[in-house]
């Protein structure tokens, strides 16, 4: 997989026409419009980017014809990020699009000048994206996932379906600021819950294995974090966590896909969806400075009842007709 991604795959895609723009805000003579996203792997980003262009093309810019958008993938390693975001400043883009927290602030760092749009961050006020949700002053703005305060109802959801949780086991990213808060939150919840919490550090992709051979008897159940680095391994994740016995609990569909329990989180689509609306307003003219943090308002529970099978897990007729969507 190249780190560009071509863009006329899209294109093709979503296929049709749109009306221009009414303006294009003060671009150099001859230049499109352009766009930098920063994503983390392109493997799972595909269905959310098409969501962001689908909604790019309503808003009348589409990407080839009077925009342009230059794709650029981590590959699950946080290091390429300030490289891409240094990349992006000496190409002069217009608007840098980001994918969590790890490349909202290495965009942050590389650039006080061009407008920043995060598509989905789990807490942009306490990892110091933004000064605050109505005012985010600086260059940055964009959507919150809300994902350490729901931690607390995906544990409630956990406990439900393994009704003998004791021991919760809490696997994340230690170099990601949002996997702190949200550890944090879990943690108060398994109080309340009169849960034990074991806590797995992760910092790179070769600390996972060993992690789930510690983690061996020590634990009824699951949570992971997600971060571009868990993202990543999301497969190899769950395939330890089978045969270690341990019903998963994860924030992404994507995970659950990949073999995990079961999700609760926000809709990203919906969430890149609106950070199309966003960039619009900055293209036409707007600043970031401007624009109010928006939250997660859609939120979806997902199961994977082969997972359950293999786990040897019996799930509620009630818990299912709760859920969004059922993997089988």
């Amino acid at each position: 997989m190249t780190a560009k991604m071509k863009r006329r795959e899209f294109i093709t895609l979503l296929g049709g026409a749109a009306t221009w723009p009414l303006a294009a805000g003060a671009q150099q003579p001859g230049r499109l419009p352009t766009i930098g996203f920063m994503g983390a792997t392109s493997s799972t980003e595909a269905q959310r980017v098409a969501a962001f262009v689908q909604r790019l093309r309503e808003r009348g810019w589409i990407d080839g014809h009077n925009l342009t958008i230059e794709y650029r993938w981590a590959e699950g390693r946080n290091e390429r990020y300030p490289e891409i975001a240094a990349e992006f400043v000496r190409l002069k883009v217009d608007v840098i699009v980001t994918v969590a927290t790890p490349p909202t602030l290495a965009a942050k760092q590389a650039t006080s000048v061009i407008p920043i749009i995060f598509a989905v961050a789990g807490d942009p006020v306490a990892t110091g994206l933004v000064a605050s949700l109505a005012q985010p002053g600086g260059n940055v703005t964009g959507l919150s996932s809300q994902t350490s305060d729901t931690a607390g109802k995906r544990l409630e959801l956990l406990r439900e379906v393994v009704p003998d949780l004791r021991r919760l086991a809490f696997i994340g990213n230690v170099g990601s600021p949002v996997m702190l808060l949200e550890r944090d939150e879990v943690q108060a919840a398994a109080r309340r819950f009169g849960l034990e919490v074991v806590t797995s550090e992760i910092r790179r992709a070769d600390d996972i294995a060993p992690a789930f051979d510690a983690l061996k008897g020590r634990a009824d159940g699951l949570y992971v974090c997600a971060d571009p680095l868990m993202n990543t391994n999301r497969t190899r994740i769950n395939i330890l966590a089978v045969g270690a016995r341990l019903p998963t609990m994860h924030s992404l569909r994507e995970y659950v896909e990949a073999g995990g329990l079961m999700s609760y989180g926000p809709s990203l689509p919906d969430l890149f969806r609106r950070a199309a609306d966003m960039v619009d307003k900055i293209l036409r003219g707007a600043r970031p400075a401007e624009i109010p943090i928006e939250q997660a308002t859609k939120f979806d529970l997902i199961i994977n009842l082969t997972a359950a099978k293999v786990l040897g897990l019996t799930i509620p007729e009630s818990f299912l007709l709760r859920a969004d969507e059922v993997i089988e």
